[in-house]
């Protein structure tokens, strides 16, 4: 095809194949040049080139002039003794399926229009092939879809689109898996956004909204009914998660588990073995996992005894040094929060957390301090660990029944202890945080105090909130001047050097 320089000269010259084609028979292999230019380097051409065969096979669709079944191959066709009819809508149909998967490859393509356009005109397709299906029906009534052909995000409002894409996921996650022993963390990371990215309606009667239009929509349709669209979501979800994931992976899915995978499953308590094991690998992991049992148990009323042992254990020196400090505090306080709770099981809580406070920091200590005071006006039993007297000479170490190497909480005879450790604190260096343990020798208020303004407290905001003080409100931290490298008055760089 000769074609004139510029988008308005392939403009016309596609025109002129177009009308040539759609108008004879005999003109069919223009389409050949049709499709060349959807390989041209010009990202214009490209975008008429698929203008021309949108409206094409378009056209093509619509009369019906593609072959209609299981698409045979074109060379035995051709050579075959079947009528022109025949041949020209398989040979059309094989220049139909070219045309899908260049559109496919287009986009790749580093120009965004042609990326668009190419989305665009394989969604009209998709419209199109359902309205004139290029298959034939199993059986009467079959809602026919053509699956192979979506490949998008923002169709996803559609309810028929949305329904056909869990499927596809579901087959493409079986067949990657099942053919590679290793699947690449791009696999994974790419199949989660596409997942993730799906969102049930919550009633029945807001599964109206379809792409592919029906001139007698049937209440048979699985399509047509959210228990069938949550029975898919939960294959979907099930499907991929049965698989190894990469642990960054792992954090990503839990992270949104209670709000936009449980609240969608059609049996959410299947999800109790995935959550299970995910609470075995530790650390971050298992925290995340956690806030889904504790839904399974809450809302479903799923039987697991060891929820609070499991969160008992991950009571260790790092979580006020973790990036995920602030979600763990947030959620022990949601799991934390009912009134019902045993008091030998707060009191551990409380004495787990006043011991692992004397190696706390200071920004940490401001937020950990009202969390245990809080415990403690939940839950009255439990005072007892502020106001249980000591006999005349006894440490405090010593006699202790406290054991911090259990991992029952039941077992660790947290309640016949006492809260030393805020006692102590109330010592601190910092004056914040002396005052924060002393609330625990006063008369506690009914209200809790509110810990959210605190869960993302850092030391940087401290040393800053200092410095804008007022001379009047510092409190001084060194009452000895210094002398000397090492400020010490007696050591023996004093004796040798001083301070310029």
């Amino acid at each position: 095809m000769e074609r004139e320089p510029g988008r308005e000269g392939a403009r016309r010259a596609l025109g002129r194949l177009l009308q040539a084609v759609l108008a004879s028979r005999g003109e069919a292999n223009a389409v050949f040049d049709i499709l060349a230019v959807l390989q041209s380097e010009d990202p214009e051409e490209i975008q008429e080139a698929i203008h021309t065969c949108s409206r094409l096979f378009g056209a093509l669709l619509e009369r019906g002039e593609l072959f209609v079944g299981q698409l045979p191959p074109e060379d035995a066709v051709l050579a075959g003794s079947h009528g022109a009819t025949r041949k020209y809508k398989i040979w059309m149909r094989h220049r139909y399926h070219s045309c899908r998967n260049c559109l496919g490859e287009l986009l790749a393509h580093p120009t965004f229009r042609v990326k668009e356009l190419a989305l665009k005109t394989l969604m009209k397709f998709v419209q199109l092939e359902g309205a004139h299906p290029l298959e034939k029906p199993k059986w009467e009534g079959q809602y026919l879809f053509p699956r192979t052909l979506f490949r998008f995000r923002e169709y996803l409002e559609f309810d028929d689109i949305r329904y056909h894409v869990m499927q596809a996921a579901s087959d493409a996650v079986a067949q990657v898996t099942s053919q590679h022993p290793e699947v690449s963390l791009a696999f994974w990371n790419n199949a989660f956004t596409l997942l993730s990215a799906v969102s049930l309606p919550r009633q029945e009667r807001d599964i109206s909204s379809f792409y592919v239009k029906h001139t007698e929509p049937s209440d048979t349709w699985k399509v047509a009914h959210l228990k069938e669209h949550r029975k898919t979501f939960q294959m979907m979800w099930l499907s991929f998660l049965k698989h190894k994931l990469p642990l960054s992976l792992y954090k990503k899915v839990l992270v949104t588990m209670h709000d936009t995978i449980l609240p969608h499953l059609a049996q959410p308590t299947l999800m109790i073995d995935f959550l299970t094991e995910a609470c075995d690998v530790g650390g971050a992991i298992s925290l995340l996992a956690l806030n889904g049992l504790f839904i399974l148990i809450h809302t479903h009323n799923l039987e697991y005894p060891d929820f609070y042992q499991k969160l008992y254990g991950l009571l260790d020196p790092s979580i006020f040094h973790v990036k995920y400090r602030a979600r763990f505090f947030h959620l022990a306080d949601v799991f934390l929060s009912s009134s019902h709770l045993p008091a030998y099981l707060v009191a551990a809580f409380a004495k787990r957390l006043s011991r692992l406070a004397l190696m706390a920091p200071p920004e940490a200590l401001l937020m950990v301090l009202p969390f245990i005071c809080n415990l403690l006006r939940r839950h009255p039993a439990c005072r007892v660990l502020v106001h249980r007297p000591r006999g005349p000479g006894e440490s405090e170490l010593d006699a202790d029944p406290y054991d911090p190497e259990e991992e029952d909480p039941a077992k660790s005879r947290a309640l016949e202890s006492c809260l030393w450790e805020l006692q102590t604190l109330q010592q601190h260096y910092h004056p914040e945080v002396s005052r924060a343990a002393s609330v625990i020798s006063q008369a506690l208020s009914v209200p809790e105090v509110s810990i959210a303004p605190l869960l993302e407290l850092t030391a940087y905001e401290i040393f800053e909130r200092d410095l804008k003080k007022k001379p009047s409100e510092l409190v001084p931290l060194e009452f000895v001047p210094a002398q000397g490298l090492l400020g010490s008055r007696e050591d023996a760089c004093a004796q040798c050097f001083t301070l310029g």
